[in-house]
């Protein structure tokens, strides 16, 4: 009888921590000792193809889960220039943002899984009498990137540039440690097609906000 309440107690522990695996793996929660902060750096590449310029750093705050994709930051007043918050997504896909309840206009930069940024839009907030749900701004990435409206054109940040991500937890960039053909198996995992739509949505998913 105490074994089988032993083996009853790890089947239920081994259920638990399935169910949290794959939470995790659609986006739904992120795991506690994931970063909070990291940093971008934004570089082009020279014409002579090896040497790179430094355009842009920005310190981030991570959101890497539904609530913190949707919450965004309109929960903030304002944004320091070199400030800003990455959204991370489990794989590169067809994205939506919205403007809801933000106080302030901001830049949106989409970045592919290679970490080159594919879009880069100028979003204004919301006027008196607006949400903001129908200030929609869409590109395609694994990774967006949000500034203060205005800091993209300041550093001169413009579609094909590479971004490097350092994440706190280890300030390692993610780019110089994990294999192309890893990040592309990353990817196709988190293809919306293999994953519960209340995380992505029908092929295109509006997040945030």
């Amino acid at each position: 009888m105490a074994l089988e309440s032993v083996w009853k107690g790890l089947l239920v522990i081994a259920a638990v921590l399935l169910v949290g695996v794959v939470l995790v793996q659609a986006g739904l929660v992120s795991v506690p000792w994931g970063p909070d902060e990291g940093q971008v750096q934004v570089h082009n590449e020279s014409d002579g193809g090896n040497e790179t310029e430094l355009k842009a750093v920005v310190d981030v705050e991570i959101a890497d889960d539904t609530r913190e994709r949707r919450t965004g930051l309109s929960n903030h007043d304002s944004l320091e220039r070199g400030n800003g918050m990455l959204f991370v997504h489990n794989g590169e896909r067809d994205l939506t943002y919205v403007m809801r309840e933000m106080d302030f206009d901001i830049d949106i930069i989409f970045i592919d899984a290679d970490g080159e940024i594919t879009q880069i839009h100028h979003a204004r907030a919301p006027e008196p009498g607006e949400d903001g749900e129908e200030l929609q701004y869409s590109g395609r990435g694994k990774w967006v990137l949000e500034v203060p409206r205005g800091y993209a054109n300041e550093t001169g940040i413009e579609v094909g540039d590479q971004v490097e991500i350092d994440l706190e937890s280890n300030r390692t960039s993610i780019f110089d440690t994990v294999p192309a053909d890893s990040l592309e198996r990353q990817a196709a995992v988190a293809d919306p097609d293999s994953v519960p739509a209340a995380a992505v949505g029908v092929r295109h998913v509006s997040v945030r906000r």
